[in-house]
């Protein structure tokens, strides 16, 4: 099958710097389209924290938002919230791009629960 074309890799980094990122499974609870954002759903996301996180995420393109309701993605847990005029967005969402757009998920296998770490 047809590999994504080369892309550069970014510049190197040491191990102590990728273990800041804490990537967690998390759960779809509830996805929508956000009116005014052509790209972003927002989603509201259990990490096995009380409160479910809101993250708006730019893969309205690739997927029906009530498709994603009850499946796991993997999100940065630690991303610093970031200000949007829709809302707040409460961490990030992994997500493979190839070079003609298509989008794909991150996801692991079944069987994972909420807020297990990624490593």
């Amino acid at each position: 099958s047809p590999a994504a074309a080369a892309l550069p890799v970014k510049d190197i980094i040491d191990y102590d710097t990728f273990a800041k990122a804490d990537l967690r499974v998390a759960t779809v609870l509830s996805a929508e389209c956000v009116e005014g954002a052509d790209k972003l759903l927002r989603l509201m996301l259990d990490i096995g924290e009380p409160k479910p996180r809101q993250v708006f995420a730019g893969i309205r393109k690739a997927y029906d938002p009530a498709a994603l309701v009850g499946r796991q993605v993997v999100m940065v847990a630690n991303l610093a919230p970031r200000k949007m005029r829709f809302g707040v967005s409460e961490g990030m969402i992994l997500a493979a791009g190839n070079p003609d757009g298509a989008l794909f998920v991150v996801a692991p296998d079944s069987g994972a629960l909420p807020g297990a770490t990624v490593k």
